[in-house]
């Protein structure tokens, strides 16, 4: 099974895309699987990890999601993956790293979307970053302290997909600009049935260029995408696409991320992350016997935004309302 993928991907991928027998290898080597290539194998690793699951109830923009009615930092990520598979088949690239990539890019993420990114950004004197902790979670912090061992190919890709970054695959800027494509999209969605805004409020001449729905627009980009970059070394929307979409994202940092009910959110979120942070500063003793660990090797600041940036956005609030929340007396 493993030797007719690897005889396809030579048969029918593009010169430009990164073939599964090409990798680099992993920091660790280990046998090879008879059935599956080494994109495969990451593919699947991301997929049964812990960080992977947690991402489920983890802000995407609307915070401490509780139901089904808005994005989390999981369903983005699967949409990032639909994406980013799409433009690499269009594209004749390697599907397999693509979806790895895409699985793998926000593992790192914080509780409560960017808000707690910049908190802990802020707070950490080393800094942090969400694409730099992801490559963390997956070279060391998963399978306790072990990490998943992932190809250099797939790692590189994480940890370089923001769109300020460049990935050394086209499969990682495939992720980068699907990343892009998704939250835009998905986050009017969101947005429109929150009532954040109405369809008459999206600027027009961006629809009437990209289409009046997330299908169309998605779509749109994505051909965007085959016709400026199909048989070149590049992955890229054509210039009037890509400014429209530019546009469309200025216009959803100025209604709906940068609102005025979503700043009062981030204000409640960062006051309860900077809580949490100086506590555990002060008593380390009460961090998991793991993260404590960590200290010894990569200094309490580390250990604290490892611990913290590995929370639900539930998790966050019961371990708050645990340290700063009196216990009802029961009689």
């Amino acid at each position: 099974m493993k030797e007719r993928t690897i005889e396809k991907e030579n048969a029918f991928l593009s010169p430009y895309a990164f073939k599964s027998a090409n990798t680099v290898g992993r920091k660790t080597a280990e046998e090879p699987c008879p059935m599956r290539t080494e994109f495969q194998r990451d593919r699947d690793r991301i997929i049964h990890s812990k960080s992977f699951r947690f991402l489920k109830n983890k802000t995407q923009v609307f915070f401490a999601p509780d139901g089904d009615r808005f994005r989390t930092r999981l369903t983005h990520t699967l949409t990032v993956s639909q994406i980013a598979r799409s433009i690499a088949r269009t594209l004749a690239l390697n599907e397999d790293l693509t979806e790895a990539i895409a699985l793998g890019h926000d593992l790192g993420h914080t509780p409560f979307g960017h808000s707690g990114e910049r908190m802990l950004n802020k707070l950490n004197p080393n800094g942090f970053k969400h694409n730099i902790q992801s490559g963390r979670v997956v070279e060391f912090l998963e399978r306790d302290g072990l990490g998943l061992n992932l190809t250099r190919e797939v790692v590189d890709g994480i940890v370089n997909h923001k769109s300020d970054l460049c990935p050394k695959t086209l499969e990682g800027k495939a992720v980068s600009i699907a990343d892009r494509i998704a939250y835009i999209n998905h986050d009017i969605d969101d947005a429109l049935e929150s009532g954040f805004i109405l369809p008459s409020d999206l600027p027009k001449e961006v629809i009437n260029e990209l289409g009046d729905s997330s299908s169309k627009r998605i779509n749109k980009m994505i051909d965007s995408i085959r016709l400026e970059s199909e048989g070149k070394n590049k992955v890229e929307m054509q210039v009037g696409v890509k400014e429209a979409t530019e546009e469309l994202r200025a216009f959803m940092f100025e209604k709906v991320y940068k609102s005025a009910r979503i700043i009062r959110a981030e204000q409640k979120s960062e006051r309860m992350m900077e809580s949490l942070y100086e506590y555990f500063k002060k008593n380390s003793n009460e961090l998991p016997l793991f993260y404590r660990a960590i200290i010894e090797k990569d200094g309490i600041d580390t250990a604290i935004c490892d611990y913290i940036s590995s929370m639900s956005d539930s998790v966050a609030v019961k371990v708050f309302e645990g340290i700063y929340i009196p216990e009802a007396w029961e009689l």
